[in-house]
């Protein structure tokens, strides 16, 4: 393995929203020391930095990365970018029904830096509970066989910071592929409202907004999960955005119908080309973790925007040595804002989402999900 000693400190910050010079300073070693590492072992980056305007031979000088030119998410859709460590790395998809499926490559160091990076978050919010077990309602897909599709390898991965006593998925493996079960999902609900544990829910917002609306219609009474229960929801909604449930709508309706606290409601953001976690603060802003800085691109031009501008997010972070793809810019729009401004006590800035630019055919696993509610 690379010696990548700045690259590895960074990852082993423990403090997850670390935001001072000193750690400033780390990350620029950090990116200078990844850039060059995929200019002599990943095939063509050095030209390609070349080609967009960066000397590969001076990246030692480099301190403003929204410069180094920045690789779409989207074209992880086409092609397979692979370093030397990504030949027999892990491999991870998105859901790609529309034929556009991202192939992403992790080897260990990679997966485990973006691993790591959720261990401190979870640790910061007090998510960390090794002694309470919990029930666990996962709104992704039910697994068969292998898992490589990156909404279901996080929603496991997810489970480790709380015992499983029982796990229940929303979208069952049916032998051909899988479908929305709303009746399971809601009979466990109930189950677990009269076993009495803690209720962990993860996946996707769509199913879970679904499951409510359906228990209105049966004119269900509403349930009272445990206190220390999490909803940790991610993906996204349906196809039309201006069909989507406002967040605030949604945890409103967690605390009436099943007793969950808007306080242990958050959502996150990330994607199988770039996994670096972001999570709601309290407030329910997109904090940027110590490990990644965010920029927003102006959508006809590419330019830089200022803060309260909207424009696709571009993501900097030097973690992944599987790929290069530690400058990438995400088919979302949003808009970026100072961390101070939040109020929440978190000093790194934070992004707003305006869900994802244009009207092309490219899907991710949400959009493509959301098609199974149509057919319960």
């Amino acid at each position: 393995m690379t010696a990548l000693p700045h690259v590895d400190a960074l990852c082993a910050i423990a403090s997850p929203y670390r935001a001072d010079p000193e750690c400033d300073q780390l990350f620029h070693a950090a990116m200078r020391e990844l850039s060059e590492y995929h200019c002599a072992q990943t095939p063509g980056y050095a030209e390609w930095l070349a080609a967009n305007g960066v000397d590969p031979h001076a990246l030692a000088q480099l301190s403003d990365w929204s410069t180094l030119p920045p690789l779409f998410a989207n074209y992880f859709k086409r092609r397979l970018l692979l370093s030397s460590s990504g030949e027999d790395a892990l491999e991870l998809t998105s859901s790609g029904t529309t034929g556009q499926k991202s192939r992403m490559r992790y080897d260990p160091r990679s997966i485990g830096a973006a691993q790591a990076m959720v261990d401190r978050i979870f640790d910061h919010y007090g998510w960390n509970t090794p002694d309470t077990p919990c029930n666990y309602l996962l709104l992704s897909y039910e697994p068969a066989g292998a898992i490589t599709l990156g909404t279901s390898y996080t929603d496991q991965f997810l489970c480790k910071y709380a015992p499983v006593n029982r796990a229940v998925y929303a979208l069952r493996h049916n032998g051909h592929g899988n479908e929305f079960d709303p009746f399971g999902v809601i009979g466990a609900l109930q189950e677990f409202a009269e076993e009495g544990l803690p209720v962990r829910i993860f996946g996707f917002p769509a199913f879970l907004w679904f499951t409510l609306e359906r228990m209105r219609e049966m004119g269900l009474p509403p349930l009272k999960l445990h206190a220390d229960s999490l909803v940790f929801l991610g993906g996204g909604w349906k196809t039309h955005a201006d069909q989507s449930i406002p967040k605030a709508e949604l945890y409103r309706r967690l605390g009436e119908q099943l007793g969950i606290p808007d306080l242990r409601c958050r959502d996150g953001y990330g994607s199988v080309e770039h996994p670096v976690p972001y999570v709601e603060c309290p407030r329910h802003r997109f904090h940027v973790p110590a490990y990644a800085r965010a920029f927003v691109r102006h959508p006809a031009t590419l330019a830089t925007q200022a803060y309260g501008e909207r424009g696709f997010l571009h993501f900097v972070a030097p973690f992944i040595t599987s790929a290069p793809a530690h400058s990438i810019v995400m088919s979302d729009m949003a808009t970026l804002h100072p961390g101070h401004s939040c109020g929440c006590g978190i000093d790194t800035d934070w992004f707003e989402l305006h869900g994802r630019a244009g009207n092309t055919k490219s899907r991710s696993c949400a959009l493509a999900a959301s098609e199974l509610i149509k057919e319960s």
